[in-house]
């Protein structure tokens, strides 16, 4: 917080741009309509600009038709400029109509102006109860000594058994209206940081990705030693510490049973009447989903970042071998050139054959390898009634059989689409299944041979496919999930 840091700031970034604005308020409330409150991730320019003309319509009606003077798309424009980086504007793959999203710098802004109106009131119980649970946690994963973790462990046994034995006695205090206010509040909260750090995550990724292409687009020395640099910098990039913390929140939300506990957590909550007289947000109930969506993007721009490498290798690969025919076809000229004119003289030198001499004692000692200490503990037989079941209850798909069905689809007709072979094989392991589907058709994407069979994956069309399966109360249910159209032809 020095002054020339802040002068900087102020000067160069865009957030801080954004708020010296003149038409911040324009600005910023139609990018949180547009972007931000329904967690839009791109947007055409021909939407944008039709969204945009239609506030300006309505501002210029209430504030004078001078206010906002230029067109809608000149605004758009604008915000794209490198002197105000508001918007950031793109194409995607196989399209050639412009994309605009946010750029992290303006929902950062954005997310300050919200933090300026007026709230119901303060919540700090559950910031205090929060920040008491994130240091027991460090402590308790720090703590090396087993003795104490153990007594630890025990403690909070016991006052859970003391929790239990008070509710079966009847007494199971429940939280007041302003205790699950407070929490929900900062539910609420946090849910809206999060979706904003995917937003940053993405952005440094996609620098990465950048990186990438100036690199290989002014690369003239070795492929490997520009591989090499390239993976050095992913990698630096996926075990930095964002790195690790996106993976192990994106394993832990893609799992089923997480998906489902949330959804019905949500449902719970929101049907409290001291959470329904707050009015909160109607996507607060998909919010998880949101989460699923934004991380989506996020795992694209890593797939965006692979495809490209693949691109730079054929490139790279196609031109060596021709440059290699060129220096063959060079040797053979010269070759017969010099066939009817033998050069006199030394055409060229051989080294002297030479042996490489090794006495036995200069052989190194026989090293006995260190012999593990045990420790001398003593196992103490428990009562604890253990599920077993789960451990055997493995679900194995066999992409042999998958193979064998789109083999046998193939030989009826030249090629077939995965939802018309899946209409008539139906999915048997569900989701897994499905899975191992998509895994065949991205071993045979791109001209890789899979046993006379290749798939053509096409981003642009998505495909409902359905399949029946049970929910935990053992129901059954149909499943729907949207994946680009599969093409497997012969």
């Amino acid at each position: 917080m020095e002054h020339a840091t802040l002068g900087t700031l102020r000067d160069r970034h865009p957030a801080w741009r954004l708020l010296a604005s003149p038409h911040a308020p324009m600005v910023a409330s139609f990018l949180h309509r547009v972007f931000v409150a329904p967690n839009v991730r791109g947007m055409s320019e021909a939407d944008l600009a039709e969204a945009l003309e239609d506030e300006l319509f309505v501002l210029r009606e209430q504030v004078g038709a001078d206010a906002y003077p230029k067109d809608a798309r000149d605004y758009l424009n604008d915000w794209v400029a490198p002197d105000k980086g508001w918007l950031r504007k793109f194409y995607k793959p196989g399209t050639d109509e412009a994309q605009f999203d946010l750029t992290p710098a303006t929902e950062k802004a954005i997310a300050w102006l919200l933090s300026l109106t007026e709230r119901p009131f303060v919540g700090t119980e559950s910031r205090l109860l929060t920040l008491f649970a994130l240091l027991e946690q460090i402590s308790a994963g720090t703590e090396a000594d087993p003795i104490k973790r153990v007594a630890d462990l025990r403690k909070k046994r016991d006052e859970l058994d003391a929790e239990i034995a008070r509710v079966l006695a009847g007494d199971a205090p429940l939280l007041d209206d302003t205790a699950v206010k407070d929490r929900f509040l900062q539910f609420q909260q946090l849910a809206r940081e999060l979706l904003a750090d995917f937003r940053e995550v993405e952005h440094n990724f996609r620098q990465l990705d950048r990186k990438v292409r100036e690199k290989i687009a002014l690369w003239e020395g070795a492929k490997g030693a520009l591989l090499d640099e390239i993976m050095g910098e992913r990698d630096a990039i996926g075990d930095s510490d964002q790195g690790r913390s996106f993976r192990a929140f994106w394993d832990f939300l893609m799992s089923g049973r997480r998906q489902e506990e949330l959804s019905e957590r949500l449902d719970q909550v929101l049907a409290l009447p001291s959470v329904a007289a707050l009015k909160p947000e109607p996507r607060t109930r998909r919010v998880h989903h949101d989460w699923l969506e934004a991380g989506e993007h996020t795992q694209r721009t890593v797939a965006q970042l692979s495809q490209q490498l693949r691109r730079f290798l054929d490139d790279r690969a196609f031109l060596e071998n021709r440059r290699i025919l060129d220096l063959l076809h060079g040797i053979e000229g010269k070759a017969l050139a010099v066939r009817e004119a033998t050069p006199s003289g030394t055409v060229m030198h051989i080294d002297a054959m030479g042996s490489d001499i090794e006495l036995p004692l200069e052989r190194p000692l026989f090293t006995p390898s260190i012999k593990p200490r045990l420790a001398d503990l003593a196992l103490v037989a428990g009562e604890d009634d253990i599920d077993t079941a789960r451990l055997f209850d493995q679900i194995v798909v066999d992409k042999a059989r998958l193979r064998s069905a789109v083999q046998r689809a193939l030989r009826r007709q030249p090629q077939i689409t995965l939802r018309e072979l899946l209409e008539a094989e139906p999915l048997h392991q569900g989701l897994a299944e499905l899975v191992a589907y998509l895994e065949l058709a991205h071993t045979g994407d791109g001209g890789d041979a899979l046993e006379g069979l290749r798939a053509l994956i096409d981003e642009v069309v998505e495909e409902p496919i359905r399949w029946q399966s049970s929910n935990p109360a053992g129901e059954s249910v149909t499943r729907e999930a949207r994946v680009p159209r599969v093409i497997f032809t012969r």
